[in-house]
């Protein structure tokens, strides 16, 4: 299993903007997480500027990590595509008849992030049913 380490997700990034905004050519990868950063541009000075780039982003600024959200809009992507863990991608498709793609991407990754951390803290697997359950309450409210 590919597990990148933080310096390398963030190459990877910041190589891809770079690219992406100097005409270069990307691989598929690259055209993905390119387009997710144009979706992000209060993130654009941040991958533009290496000393940005390589800065420790805490609760305590009140910011972010553009990284670690870019990253969790790639695995969305990944969980779409192959509709793994199963019915996520009909649960994206019941949240698309009151958001946009990317509001809907949002609020998955908020279930994503809340089913993840709990994993961590409790030291079990991460729960798929209930992954699905919070996007689909969610795709459910008025």
């Amino acid at each position: 299993m590919f597990n990148p380490s933080r310096e390398q997700v963030r190459q990877f990034f910041t190589e891809a903007w770079h690219k992406r905004r100097n005409h270069g050519v990307l691989t598929p990868l690259e055209t993905m997480a390119a387009d997710l950063v144009e979706l992000h541009p209060e993130y654009h000075a941040d991958l533009e500027d290496p000393e940005r780039a390589n800065a420790d982003f805490t609760v305590e600024e009140g910011r972010s990590n553009p990284f670690l959200h870019l990253s969790m809009h790639l695995a969305i992507n990944e969980q779409l595509s192959i509709d793994q863990p199963p019915g996520i991608k009909s649960a994206f498709e019941a949240l698309l008849a009151n958001h946009d793609p990317h509001d809907a991407a949002h609020i998955i990754m908020e279930a994503l992030g809340e089913v993840v951390w709990e994993a961590q803290r409790l030291g079990k697997p991460l729960d798929s049913d209930k992954y699905i359950d919070l996007v689909r309450r969610h795709a459910t409210r008025r």
